[in-house]
């Protein structure tokens, strides 16, 4: 690609064998290239961006699934759309263009529409995908928004995005195609699903 990166990946307890597979790819490219950097067990997205920009050393950094339901052939795409646009954020979007997702069940599907049309209508932030993780952030843009962020969980992206609208930040859209995990299990529950209504209202109510 002609770009220098490097990948960091942050494994907090995950059940889908994250950890050896990042240990094995350490030994294969090298450590200058795979940052390993796991944690004891889950603490929420947002302290694993923290945990994770400590490491970082690049300007921009791209956020995404380690478990291939985020597919890698994209990123190139997020790099021309922030070089077009000067953006602060490119965002990958399951809802515009040639954008989708595969492997959900009805449920799954209706949980996640449903969760950006409320958040849509609620908090208008501008942006056309708020629930997903597939993202590239400028730096320092990213650590302002991780100081002003206070959600944790899913809710956590939400309220980026909105927060990044408030800030004055520019946001670009890449469609993506999101293919659920193949192997390994979804954290998602009913734990999640009441604290991303909880935190979506606090969203509204502070915003």
């Amino acid at each position: 690609s002609g770009i220098d990166f490097e990948i960091i990946i942050i494994d907090d307890g995950s059940p889908d064998g994250t950890q050896e597979i990042a240990e094995q790819l350490e030994k294969i490219y090298g450590s200058d290239r795979i940052l390993l950097r796991p944690r004891p067990r889950k603490l929420g997205l947002g302290t694993a961006y923290i945990h994770g920009m400590k490491h970082a050393t690049g300007n921009f950094i791209v956020i995404m699934d380690a478990d291939l339901s985020h597919h890698p052939k994209f990123i190139p795409e997020f790099i021309r759309k922030q070089q077009e646009g000067d953006f602060d954020i490119v965002s990958g979007t399951r809802y515009k263009g040639s954008g989708g997702v595969y492997g959900w069940d009805l449920k799954r599907k209706l949980i996640s529409r449903g969760a950006n049309f409320i958040t849509q209508v609620l908090l208008r932030p501008g942006a056309s995908d708020l629930t997903g993780s597939f993202r590239l952030y400028r730096k320092e843009v990213l650590q302002k928004l991780m100081e002003k962020c206070v959600s944790k969980g899913y809710v956590f992206q939400m309220e980026m995005i909105v927060r990044a609208r408030q800030l004055g930040y520019t946001i670009g859209e890449v469609p993506i195609s999101f293919v659920d995990r193949v192997y390994g299990e979804s954290k998602l529950g009913g734990n999640e699903i009441v604290s991303f209504l909880k935190g979506l209202l606090t969203l509204f109510a502070t915003t």
